[in-house]
């Protein structure tokens, strides 16, 4: 078998890797705009060899793994690349827009829409973990539009590497994703930022920072290249989540200046329900 795998970053690397321990004599071709990243791919063992569009003719799989604006972009042109009996999966982080670039498209039986709910917050090609997928969700959308060979060949790889496998609309995607994804890092990022404006002495933020500031501005490492065009795509659902969460700091603020402390109390406490509802939920850690 031979894959190829376009984005060689954390996403798309740790896939490669896990493949490879799965199947050893897997022929992995990477390609990346960025020779850098190629070339630390190869030199990492992560891929086997570099390629391009033209070596996407004869590959069985091709992983899509690049910023999402690039990907509506790129998508229509791999797809026309790849052989009648290839598998195309993305790995965007929203879905509307993708499935919209290829909705018209004459190999539309050839993609498969994804996204795994995996990774962490670092970047590129060193950042590639093995058994980053294992235990968690890859969510698949619209799958009654490609191929049911080619979805079997998808799933068993997913399946081998320990992913549970749920399927969604690419509308209720976006919607739902905004909550407990896009909203967590633009929180995170925030933070970030108001603490550095604030803490103008960074010597004071590295004393005094515990680890409940880290984990919880550990999101604010992220690539800006990467989740600015998230929150392009996804714009409408993202304002609507801030919205909500606007609205809950601005009625915690109101309890606090009020000394409702009661209520302050009660907020926190029926919200440590979180708990179990994340209960079992695999932590990735670098």
């Amino acid at each position: 078998m031979k894959v190829a795998v376009i984005g060689i970053g954390l996403i798309g690397g740790s896939f490669a890797r896990d493949v490879k321990k799965l199947h050893p004599e897997v022929t992995i071709v990477g390609l990346d705009k960025n020779q850098i990243h190629l070339d630390e791919a190869l030199e990492l063992q992560i891929i086997d060899e570099k390629g391009d569009l033209d070596a996407l003719t004869d590959v069985d799989m091709v992983y899509v793994s690049i910023p999402v604006n690039a990907m509506v972009h790129e998508l229509p042109k791999i797809m026309d690349a790849v052989g009648d009996d290839t598998v195309v999966m993305d790995a965007g982080s929203t879905k509307r827009l993708i499935c919209e670039s290829v909705a018209e498209h004459p190999k539309r039986r050839n993609f498969m829409a994804c996204h795994p709910i995996a990774g962490t917050e670092f970047s590129g090609p060193s950042a590639a973990l093995e058994g980053l997928y294992a235990g968690k969700t890859m969510i698949i959308c619209e799958v009654e539009k490609t191929a049911f060979k080619l979805q079997e060949r998808a799933l068993a790889i997913f399946q081998e590497i320990g992913m549970r496998i749920r399927y969604m609309n690419p509308e209720a995607h976006d919607k739902h994703i905004a909550y407990v994804s896009h909203l967590s890092h633009i929180s995170s990022f925030m933070l970030g930022k108001t603490v550095i404006e604030k803490e103008k002495n960074e010597r004071d933020i590295f004393d005094m920072a515990g680890s409940g500031f880290e984990s919880t501005v550990r999101l604010a490492k992220s690539s800006p290249d990467m989740w600015t065009p998230i929150f392009e795509q996804n714009k409408d659902n993202v304002v609507e989540t801030l919205e909500e969460y606007i609205q809950n700091l601005t009625t915690f603020k109101q309890l606090l200046e009020n000394n409702d402390f009661e209520n302050v109390h009660l907020e926190m406490s029926n919200t440590n329900k979180i708990k179990q509802i994340l209960k079992g939920i695999p932590l990735t850690k670098k």
